[in-house]
């Protein structure tokens, strides 16, 4: 395995997202360390990798799986040619390897999940920096099939950054606006929808893992919040789950990345830092 980051299990395969490629391995209930050779399903794009870490999600039949290949730039510094098939969510057919863009101008998306309700596709994204310290907007948002999201010409739909030479108009015309801000440089990184086994007010929504800001003034995220959902759709302000990773001089004693619920129903969140497992249960 080359750097790997995502991993879903279909059946006895376990497919994992390497920095260039998916890969699968046999897996079986409670084994604890790979036994065959990993077996390529395809190549992603790779290269500079200024984003290298790629993610996977099955979908509920297991007959595709969704990867995320973050750009290889800020704002396509590099050229667009560089950014080829990056910035986006990929559809792989999981039986034969081929793969199609399913949606596109995500500067790097990150968490996956399907939303219990609707099963629509949602991902949080990491937006580009440089703005300041107030933009640009990291975001969690419903993927749509064939949507471009405006990265490197556009933020926030049609807000035009001015930065990207040369512009593109055209483009510019075709960004949609994410559905939920989580504010700027919070980092979001892991994604995991709550299937009714917490209590209120965590029973409908989203737990997202918030790697936390470098680029900051006033450091932001390095914590877990929960986005209430109702409908199949965002209704309310995020609400911290898990905290305390910053000391009062700015030092980190851990940084979440991924986020999943565990057989019982508790939050699992894995810390690159801090290099732990949590599990986080509601207070009785």
């Amino acid at each position: 395995l080359k750097s790997p980051f995502g991993m879903a299990l279909v059946g006895r395969e376990l497919f994992v997202a390497n920095a260039d490629a998916i890969v699968k391995v046999p897996y079986e209930t409670g084994q604890t360390a790979v036994s065959a050779p990993p077996v390529k399903v395809t190549d992603l794009p790779a290269g500079a990798n200024h984003h290298w870490t790629k993610n996977i999600i099955a979908s509920r039949d297991g007959s595709k799986l969704y990867a995320t290949v973050g750009s290889n730039s800020n704002i396509g510094d590099n050229g667009m040619a560089s950014e080829e098939g990056r910035a986006a969510i990929w559809e792989v057919d999981r039986a034969s390897g081929r793969k199609r863009l399913f949606a596109s101008g995500l500067r790097n998306p990150n968490g996956l999940a399907w939303e219990p309700q609707t099963g629509v596709l949602w991902t949080v994204v990491n937006e580009r920096d440089e703005l300041g310290n107030d933009l640009v907007p990291d975001y969690l948002t419903s993927v749509k099939d064939g949507a471009f999201y405006g990265w490197p010409w556009s933020y926030w739909g049609k807000n035009v950054d001015t930065r990207v030479k040369p512009p593109n108009p055209a483009m510019v015309a075709k960004a949609v606006a994410p559905d939920y801000g989580l504010g700027a440089h919070v980092a979001p990184l892991g994604l995991a929808f709550s299937d009714g086994r917490m209590p209120a007010p965590y029973a409908s929504g989203a737990f997202i893992g918030q790697h936390g800001s470098w680029n900051r003034k006033q450091l932001v995220g390095y914590n877990v919040v929960f986005v209430p959902f109702s409908g199949g759709k965002p209704s309310g302000l995020p609400m911290e789950v898990l905290g305390g990773f910053l000391s009062e001089d700015g030092k980190a004693y851990g940084r979440p990345v991924g986020v999943t619920l565990d057989g019982k129903g508790a939050l699992l969140v894995a810390d690159d830092v801090g290099n732990t497992v949590w599990r986080v249960v509601a207070a009785k």
